[in-house]
């Protein structure tokens, strides 16, 4: 396992020494061996920039809120259009929770968000991997941490819960981020806290990314920490 762990690391690492810098994309692809980029399907959105596809995210949330939803891209032309490729907008690291389903949150559809769900939104090796991909090969320009209201992984980790098979491995992910809160008593206000330090604490992994800091460093990347309330469905920035 420790071998496994310390190839994907190695091979992580590698994206960025090709030419002194990052990796080109269409390289890449080619040595994944697929073509997934197909920027003509989607030039309106590879225009935008990264603080423009932010707040067109907001905006998909504002309009779920008052339920004036426009649903975009959810037909089956749409699905016919990106078939031999996509090029989504923006990627998410969410809770698996049912609760939080990201393009019905932020009224968006087929093709236009790039989303990795665990429990807990732990930002794992794997879950770094995919990112680095959506952001890096498929053009990403807004990288979304989601956490949740009243959410499982962050209570269990604060009670100390003992847990069957490999869910403790959840919890390992999440103690670092709320050592300040693991005893402390779950009421809403101090669960709320755990899962914001955990965002945040998550949004830290992903930076030490160093494909991911690179694309920061060139404004073609924003990373951001967000709270989905639950009772609403509204998503608030953190941090």
């Amino acid at each position: 396992m420790k071998n496994t762990s310390a190839n994907f690391d190695s091979s992580r690492r590698n994206f960025i020494k090709y030419g002194g810098g990052i990796i080109g994309t269409s390289l890449l692809a080619t040595v994944l061996g697929t073509d997934l980029i197909h920027p003509e399907k989607s030039v309106a959105q590879n225009e935008m920039n990264p603080d423009e596809i932010l707040e067109k995210l907001i905006e998909g949330n504002k309009r779920f809120i008052k339920k004036k939803q426009e649903n975009p891209n959810q037909t089956v032309i749409r699905i016919q259009e990106v078939a031999t490729g996509q090029a989504p907008f923006a990627a998410v690291l969410s809770c698996a929770d049912s609760r939080v389903p990201v393009e019905i949150l932020f009224d968006r559809g087929v093709g236009d968000i790039f989303v990795v769900r665990d429990a807990g939104n732990i930002a794992a090796q794997e879950s770094i991997g995919s990112l680095e991909f959506g952001t890096l090969v498929l053009g990403a320009k807004v990288l979304m941490v989601i956490g949740h209201q009243d959410c499982g992984a962050v209570i269990s980790t604060m009670k100390q819960v003992e847990v069957p098979g490999s869910i403790g491995l959840i919890l390992d992910n999440i103690k670092p981020a709320i050592k300040d809160y693991i005893g402390q008593s779950t009421d809403l206000a101090n669960i709320k806290k755990a899962t914001e330090a955990n965002i945040l604490y998550q949004m830290n992994k992903l930076n030490q990314s160093p494909i991911i800091a690179q694309l920061q460093s060139e404004n073609k990347l924003k990373v951001v920490g967000a709270y989905a309330n639950l009772s609403t469905g509204q998503i608030s920035l953190v941090g």
